[in-house]
């Protein structure tokens, strides 16, 4: 069960905005891509959650850009679960290019867990909080 999970991607051409590099919304579409394939590592797949009639929503993201992406970079999305709360989850996020060991963001998701019927707040159940390792410290 590893509590630091590593997403790997091959930036396209179609995440190239009009300024020559990855567009803000592309690093917001990795971090959820990361997340998903973390929680299905964890045994948390969306047909999990749909089966328990919950899922996880945004609260906010926080998202520091630190250097820019570019075609055909190869990109890794570091993430891991700062915390648990009662509804909530912290899950934190180190966008890095290996080639040259660049950091090109940090950032942080607050994830809401729901109920699907009435999509309102429900309390995170122990056996998906038993199932991820957390990280509360930048590793």
């Amino acid at each position: 069960m590893p509590a630091i999970h590593h997403w790997k991607h091959t930036v396209t051409v179609d995440e190239i905005d009009d300024q020559g590099h990855v567009s803000n919304v592309e690093y917001v579409r990795w971090m959820q891509s990361a997340a998903v394939t973390h929680s299905t590592e964890q045994g948390w797949p969306a047909e999990r959650y749909v089966e328990a009639g919950s899922a996880w929503v945004v609260r906010t993201h926080f998202v520091t850009y630190l250097a820019p992406a570019f075609a055909g970079e190869e990109i890794e999305v570091v993430t891991w679960v700062s915390n648990f709360r009662k509804v909530t989850s912290l899950r934190r996020y180190r966008i890095v290019r290996p080639s040259d060991g660049a950091v090109l963001a940090t950032a942080e998701t607050d994830w809401a867990y729901i109920g699907r019927k009435r999509n309102v707040p429900r309390r995170i159940p122990a056996e998906l909080i038993a199932d991820f390792v957390l990280v509360p410290d930048d590793p």
